[in-house]
């Protein structure tokens, strides 16, 4: 109860923000971006859109991935009409397809561009059953396995990055509470979706990828202090604000549960600020492996905090993205 009034009035942690801090805020005080080259994927809309706007206006280089390479265009023109000095490129990225990762992988090496700041933050909510073209189920291919092998593949540039410029590299993984609401074993839960349809539930599949979200940001943050690299991995809950993730589900149903719950909505700047928070502060250097929440470090699932799943998922991810 302590915690929802906490919340509700926007009381500030630890890191002197709180649920109603936004973007902007937990930004002004961090170092001058102009030599930070950031990665955001999921940046054309809501929370990834507002993420890399205020970074751009902090000065960083961004590279905009997106399926739809039209909307990422559109994104960098609202970016640039704001901060016209802005750098901005935009690619193109299906994570659901673990070719097109692949692909983007050689085609942002070729542009011999450092990488500081890795953002996961692309996120899809399918109501509609879906397998992608490597057999897996869509939901936990694009919110988790994609961005797996995406941070697998770039992470020897960041770790030669923040070798030659002396400058930490950071890695956020978007993932949600929702996390939470999944329980047993979520790679036999995983089989039996990808095999039989009439197993498969909306909600069930989502808190499953955001788990994974949580899992693979401890086990990552394990390997990188192993190797003694001078890159952290932590992961976020945003809070529920309403997105086009969301919007998905349109509906009287859904209207009214917004309408009812508009008094617990952040945002969209107040969404992303622990994104913001976690990707940019002076605070958290030497952080990692860590789960935040309204910009402050909160508790994980106890699923979430297990290393021995984190370890089995990382290596089924393995399997799977054949890497």
């Amino acid at each position: 109860m302590l915690e929802t009034v906490k919340y509700l009035v926007g009381s500030v942690g630890a890191s002197g923000f709180g649920s109603r801090s936004t973007a902007e805020q937990v930004t002004s005080a961090c170092p001058d971006l102009r030599s930070i080259t950031a990665i955001i994927t999921g940046a054309t809309s809501g929370i990834g859109a507002e993420t890399a706007r205020v970074l751009a206006k902090r000065g960083a280089r961004l590279v905009l991935p997106a399926r739809s390479i039209k909307t990422a265009e559109e994104a960098r023109a609202r970016i640039l009409m704001e901060f016209p000095d802005s750098e901005i490129i935009v690619m193109s990225l299906d994570l659901s397809s673990l070719s097109s990762v692949r692909s983007f992988v050689s085609e942002f090496e070729s542009l011999n561009f450092p990488l500081n700041l890795l953002i996961n933050n692309a996120g899809k909510f399918s109501h509609d059953y879906g397998i992608t073209e490597d057999g897996i189920e869509m939901t936990f291919a694009t919110n988790y396995l994609g961005h797996f092998l995406l941070t697998k593949l770039l992470l020897k540039k960041m770790i030669e990055t923040a070798e030659v410029t002396g400058v930490q590299g950071r890695i956020v993984n978007v993932s949600s509470s929702i996390h939470s609401w999944f329980s047993g074993d979520g790679l036999r839960y995983l089989e039996l979706i990808t095999k039989n349809k009439s197993h498969y539930d909306a909600t069930r599949a989502y808190s499953l990828s955001k788990l994974a979200n949580v899992l693979h940001t401890k086990e990552l943050a394990e390997r990188l202090k192993k190797m003694e690299a001078n890159v952290t991995a932590n992961c976020v809950h945003p809070g529920i604000v309403r997105t086009r993730l969301t919007r998905d589900r349109e509906g009287l149903v859904t209207d009214l549960a917004f309408f009812l719950a508009s008094k617990l909505l952040k945002t969209i700047p107040q969404a992303a600020a622990t994104t913001c928070y976690v990707a940019t502060h002076p605070r958290l250097i030497g952080v990692s492996g860590k789960y935040f929440s309204d910009c402050n470090e909160a508790s994980t699932s106890k699923l979430g905090s297990n290393a021995n799943e984190a370890a089995r998922l990382w290596s089924f991810s393995e399997t799977m993205t054949y890497s």
